[in-house]
């Protein structure tokens, strides 16, 4: 019987094959008590686990193929460095010395505690990254159980006597899985799978974030697609709705399938655009930057003609530290890399938005409990801990001497907050004078995803060169809808009148002003809302490298002088939604 399974779309494209299952280690985790006299064995049990585990990621980065993404030799060092953490191996031992549970149980046990800790994070890219800490679980728990790789267990089913007509002799299979782990990824690349569903992550998990690099079909967040998909069962992964298909008719296979070549037919079209100007019909240049994640996903940007990084998010380098945040050095070589790798284009660095995940002191850390999105993060954190910010901005400016540096603050709601983020960069910049050490010129934003801040326009534009719209935490604030509660999901919504309003607001006031404004948040890569932003004035949009193509496709298309009389009625409409086809 043919059914749907929705989930959260992360990797365009279609992918058709038969499902090979692979299952999560901690379902069936055994639980038992050790004898005190066996807790030492125990304990080596453990370790020797991580090691092999620790030998297994660091033989993975020397086999890397060339061709590897540069996000997975990344994402395995914040792999390697977890699976060394001593907090892990810590806690763990001291489940078996204290309750003499087995390792197999203590390692859950100290899983569940780290893993709440990054649930109660309220920055979404952080929050995701609970999924690197079970990961890392999963590879120590395998180890432990005497089983591989999760990939490597998947083995190819059986024939089926029904062959698929996709012009391919062979069956193509696709994965399903509770969580894909970085080193999976790697794995994935080299093995048989054309697609991959799973049942954990979000749109900015590492999982999301190599599968479009990848550029491979995916569907995450599916919730119980691995209890619900058969070993074997025909499924259909459509990467562009985060849908997934089971058992489809004849029917649905062959409009999938039609939709399949549809899809590599305008990939390979789209390709060809890379090297055309991003231009409108009516001769507006329209400016498409890339986000970033890391130094490494430079190599994104320019592959898919980028123009320079609207968005290159610095938390990454403050992930799982414990304590121990990154020195000026290490933050200024990683800046630097980027800079490099951008070739002399421009790159906006945005201070470290984190906060509520990193208490200065419990007392703090107790009020955030109560609604971290509106607790101590981003430029409220950095203002509370002025030692941090000013080791942050003084690698920022040394990096501004080796290439266009633009500075972008996040957060941001009173003139107060204003006035103080200015005088520590003037501090910075007079520390590094002193110490007689080269910086080079930065152009100050601001983001702009508070209701707040997109009402005090006039002020944010007497002190900042350019601001960046943040649309998903503005859609968030504006609303009220926390993006992470499932129960009121479906309230948050791009499109909502007020929404488009502010956005609307924001890009003309900058427009009279002579400054520079783009959007960074996920509206600037979803080509349906392309011509929108376009008609209500926008010309800077930041976007995911894979989604660049896309949007340059619809901006080549699009007539300004057309779509912004459309626009304004949009703006106008009760139900913009309903009108939004020009």
């Amino acid at each position: 019987m043919t059914f749907s399974i929705h989930g959260l779309a992360v990797a365009r494209g279609i992918a058709i094959g038969r499902a090979v299952l692979v299952a999560s280690s901690r379902v069936d985790v055994a639980h038992y008590f050790v004898k005190p006299e066996q807790v030492g064995a125990e304990i080596q049990r453990l370790r020797v686990a991580r090691d092999a585990v620790v030998d297994e990621l660091q033989r993975l980065q020397i086999d890397m193929p060339k061709d590897a993404p540069h996000e997975l030799a990344a994402l395995l060092d914040v792999h390697l460095m977890l699976l060394q953490d001593e907090e892990l191996t810590s806690g763990v031992v001291h489940w078996i010395k204290t309750r003499l549970y087995n390792a197999e149980w203590a390692l859950t046990s100290q899983l569940d505690i780290i893993v709440r800790q990054f649930e109660e994070m309220e920055d979404p890219y952080l929050r995701e990254r609970k999924a690197d800490m079970e990961q890392v679980g999963e590879r120590v728990l395998h180890c432990l159980k005497g089983t591989g790789p999760l990939v490597t267990q998947a083995k190819r089913p059986q024939r089926p006597q029904q062959e698929l007509q996709l012009g391919d002799t062979d069956v193509p299979l696709v994965l399903v899985a509770h969580d894909l782990s970085p080193a999976d990824m790697l794995q994935f690349k080299q093995s048989v799978f054309t697609g991959f569903v799973t049942d954990v992550g979000g749109k900015t998990s590492h999982t999301a974030i190599v599968a479009r690099s990848l550029d491979i079909p995916a569907v995450v967040g599916a919730r119980t697609a691995s209890q619900l998909v058969k070993q074997d069962d025909w499924v259909i992964i459509d990467g562009d709705a985060g849908v997934v298909i089971v058992d489809p008719s004849p029917i649905i296979l062959a409009d999938y399938g039609f939709k399949q070549r549809q899809g590599d037919l305008e990939r390979e079209r789209l390709a060809r655009l890379r090297h055309t100007p991003s231009v409108t019909l009516d001769g507006q240049k329209i400016e498409l930057l890339a986000n970033i994640e890391m130094p490494e996903d430079t190599a994104a940007a320019l592959t898919a003609g980028a123009v320079g990084v609207g968005l290159f998010r610095s938390e990454f380098l403050f992930m799982g530290r414990q304590g121990h945040l990154p020195d000026e050095e290490e933050q200024y070589q990683a800046y630097r890399r980027a800079v490099d790798g951008m070739n002399g284009l421009p790159v906006t660095i945005r201070t470290v938005d984190v906060g509520a995940d990193k208490p200065l002191d419990e007392s703090r850390h107790e009020a955030s409990h109560l609604n971290p999105a509106l607790g101590l993060r981003a430029i409220r954190w950095c203002l509370a801990d002025p030692a941090m910010f000013l080791t942050q901005l003084r690698a920022i400016l040394r990096a501004a001497a080796h290439g266009q540096v633009h500075l972008l603050i996040p957060m941001l709601a009173h003139g107060s907050e204003i006035r103080q983020t200015l005088a520590l960069i003037a501090q910075a910049r007079h520390e590094l004078d002193r110490r007689g050490v080269a910086h080079g010129p930065v152009r100050l934003g601001a983001m702009i995803e508070i209701p707040a801040a997109a009402l005090s326009l006039r002020l944010f534009l007497k002190y900042f060169d350019f601001l960046s719209i943040g649309t998903n935490d503005l859609i968030q604030y504006t609303l009220a809808i926390d993006r992470a509660d499932e129960s009121v999901a479906h309230l948050y919504d791009p499109l909502h009148p007020a929404v488009l309003r502010l956005i609307a607001d924001t890009i003309a006031e900058c427009q009279r002003q002579g400054k520079g404004v783009s959007v960074c948040g996920e509206m600037a890569g979803d080509v349906a809302m392309t011509r929108l932003l376009l008609g209500l004035g926008l010309r800077s949009f930041s976007m995911h490298p894979s989604q660049i193509l896309a949007v340059k496709h619809q901006v080549l298309r699009s007539d300004t002088r057309k779509l912004a009389p459309w626009a304004a009625q949009v703006l106008d409409s009760e139900d913009p939604a309903a009108s939004l086809n020009p």
